[in-house]
């Protein structure tokens, strides 16, 4: 059921309650998400994007019996993956030769994907296309945010920009607005989403949110492609992406280990302890990997000026669960964090160096050899993990 986002723009989207997992099983979407899809009705009509491909058929039924296919007079595909265009398709059988509007590398990706030639009409920065009513809907090439493909649609009268994957959140809702949900929810989705997604392409983000301030155009409505839409301070999230954008970090250090006899977890526990005595003032948070959600604690490293990490040695190496958590961290391309490794061991005691050798690998800056101990921390080694951990806290 379509809902009135201003004047004649209407949301036509769907959403998806329960969704647990998104990008296959590589994010976490504890509280669901949305497919914000969109329909302007000026003197032509023209649809914003589709729904993932289990909805399309739902997709097009609403699409028939609100709109008319007849109706439609161009078709935006602001990003080419499936989640947006899923439900292309079956809307295309419907109305195949329509245009599509869409950037010349998403033409690359739709064709490969869906193996389909539809009325492709490439655009660029800057292209618009009039709607009438002296409206008009223009470009914004956004690549490699996320997609080489992807690209937001400026709205003009109604200053409304499409910026599919920019800005938004995996938040399921059936209110529209920011104004409308949970500050708390909505700031943490917020960064999670970008913490996992849009982290690794930060400098073409800074050049990208400069393109967008310099095009000088009132922004009164940033209509995201997942979770709620801004229009209650829409800036609000373009100053957080620009701060997030640049090495981000709080007074926080984060504490992530592994164990499998609770030796490290004790060493772990330690070094916590004396980071807190050391500075009081730091945040200092502790995740065993193998219990937490791996997306919410990327959140917390991010978040974080320092990253503590621990694991036994196991085959010569360290556990499977952290070198998981330092392989999805690579990509990720976290700048401006220091680390440190730590870790219990019984025979041949890899596991610190292998660590090390993965922190500086995925961009942190390892301040010191580590901390390591043979067998079950007795007093001494509690003792000295915690002078492990004010150490730490001074550098």
């Amino acid at each position: 059921m379509k809902k009135l986002v201003k004047n004649n723009v209407y949301w036509v989207g769907k959403t998806d309650w329960e969704l647990q997992k998104f990008h296959g099983e590589e994010l976490s979407t504890h509280k669901g998400s949305t497919y914000n899809a969109y329909v302007v009705r000026e003197e032509k009509t023209v649809l914003i994007d589709t729904v993932w491909a289990p909805f399309a058929d739902e997709y097009v039924r609403n699409i028939e019996a609100e709109i008319g296919f007849e109706n439609i007079d161009a078709v935006i595909c602001n990003h080419g993956e499936v989640d947006h265009s899923g439900a292309l398709p079956a809307l295309m059988k419907h109305i195949p030769d329509c245009p599509v509007y869409c950037t010349a590398n998403a033409v690359k990706s739709l064709r490969g994907q869906y193996h389909e030639d539809w009325n492709f009409q490439p655009v660029k920065t800057g292209d618009s296309l009039d709607i009438g009513n002296g409206k008009q809907l223009i470009f914004v090439e956004m690549t490699m945010l996320h997609w080489p493909d992807s690209m937001a649609t400026y709205l003009t009268g109604d200053n409304i920009l499409f910026s599919n994957d920019a800005f938004g959140q995996h938040l399921a809702t059936e209110r529209l607005f920011n104004d409308e949900v949970s500050a708390c929810d909505l700031d943490e989705e917020a960064m999670k989403y970008y913490a996992n997604i849009l982290t690794p392409f930060s400098t073409q983000l800074q050049r990208k949110l400069a393109e967008i301030q310099a095009l000088n155009v009132p922004i009164d409505i940033i209509a995201t492609s997942h979770g709620v839409l801004w229009r209650d301070r829409p800036e609000q999230i373009v100053e957080k992406y620009a701060l997030w954008a640049a090495d981000y970090q709080e007074n926080q250090i984060t504490v992530v280990y592994d164990s499998m006899w609770n030796g490290t977890r004790k060493l772990a526990e330690s070094i916590a302890k004396g980071i807190a005595a050391a500075d009081p003032d730091v945040a200092v948070k502790l995740f065993n990997i193998a219990k937490f959600d791996m997306n919410d604690v990327t959140t917390e490293v991010f978040k974080s000026k320092m990253l503590v990490l621990g694991s036994p040695t196991m085959a010569n190496s360290a556990l499977q669960s952290i070198a998981g958590l330092m392989h999805y961290l690579k990509g990720l391309k976290f700048k401006n964090k220091k680390a440190a490794a730590f870790g219990c061991y019984g025979w041949s005691g890899e596991a610190v160096k292998v660590m090390n050798g993965m922190l500086a690998d995925a961009g942190f800056d390892v301040v010191d050899e580590g901390y390591r101990h043979q067998w079950n921390p007795d007093g001494e080694a509690i003792e000295k993990a915690v002078e492990f951990g004010q150490m730490l806290a001074l550098k």
